[in-house]
């Protein structure tokens, strides 16, 4: 039983999407959908410095163009997709990925989407100094009284001993001062706020008006939540969750688990990928995975899924 995921915002690094380009078809599409956006993805996946792919009305768009780019290379078609995949799930911004690969939004509507969604989270980060840091090891029943302690919410319960909190920029450093005991490390990330809390409620807003005339599907495939791992299988439902989930806690734990309910055998994370395989390699011993990280892993992609799929995958649960 094969799932595919998506990465969310931090994944990203200068120049990744270069690789991609050399594939017929992939510069026709990036430019289409920065014509429709009003942004230049080929520009910002190529030749951008971090610091301007930092920016989160940049970052989501180019994370979700890169999902979609990348997975196309393996499942040209949402036939293909649902006889070959039993599941699929992004992280945060991933969502918008595999919405759209799971059939619920077309790739032009997620495109479109994630574009007010990036612009949305970005005035809405830009009204207080707010950012991330993950924490590396610990007990949830230390981490999560201890962030809560200094302010901070635990916006992405990932699993595999990480949770990510955010907070106001104070608040993050504080927490690097004083980490939670067991706690290796506490990592700022290279985002621009703290997104999945309260400070992104001007976002919800914004993106419920959005969404009232947005053509929606009922996903042809599993649909996995960041809400709380449950599967959807109402369009409508899945962009409803996609709305609300900007200003709520990312369950990335509970998503797992979910795969694990399901009987995964095998994971591939889409382009950039790399983040969510590493955290399923600690939680979900013996599922074989892989990152799509450049073309050259392509090949290994499609050696997993002839492994991996099954005729019987892809029936979306009520």
């Amino acid at each position: 039983m094969l799932v595919l995921v998506a990465p969310g915002q931090g994944a990203q690094t200068p120049g990744f999407l270069t690789p991609w380009l050399d594939l017929p078809g992939v510069e026709d599409r990036l430019r289409e959908w920065s014509a429709a956006i009003d942004l230049d993805l080929v520009h910002y996946g190529t030749k951008a410095d971090a610091d301007e792919i930092r920016d989160t009305a940049v970052a989501q768009p180019l994370l979700v163009a890169s999902a979609l780019v990348s997975a196309r290379q393996l499942f040209a078609t949402g036939e293909d997709f649902s006889r070959q995949v039993g599941a699929a799930a992004g992280h945060s911004v991933g969502e918008l990925a595999a919405a759209a690969l799971t059939g619920a939004l077309s790739d032009a509507t997620a495109m479109s989407l994630v574009r007010r969604r990036g612009l949305a989270m970005a005035d809405a980060a830009a009204t207080t100094e707010t950012g991330m840091a993950a924490l590396l090891g610990g007990e949830e029943a230390v981490v999560l009284p201890h962030l809560e302690q200094l302010g901070l919410t635990a916006a992405n319960v990932n699993g595999a001993g990480q949770i990510v909190a955010a907070g106001t920029a104070e608040q993050i450093a504080a927490l690097v001062e004083n980490k939670p005991e067991g706690t290796r490390r506490v990592v700022p990330l290279k985002v621009a706020g703290a997104f999945h809390t309260h400070h992104m409620s001007p976002a919800v807003s914004a993106l419920e008006a959005a969404v009232t005339e947005l053509p929606v599907a009922d996903p042809h495939t599993v649909y996995v939540s960041n809400k709380d791992g449950k599967t959807v299988g109402s369009g409508q439902e899945l962009v409803q969750r996609l709305v609300g989930q900007v200003a709520n806690p990312v369950r990335w734990d509970k998503c797992m688990e979910t795969f694990k309910e399901l009987g995964v055998t095998a994971l591939i994370e889409a382009a950039p990928g790399g983040t969510l395989v590493g955290l399923a390699k600690r939680a979900l011993p013996g599922v074989a995975t892989l990152a799509l990280k450049t073309p050259d892993d392509l090949d290994a992609a499609r050696t997993l899924i002839a492994e991996h799929a099954s005729p019987e995958q892809g029936a979306p649960e009520a």
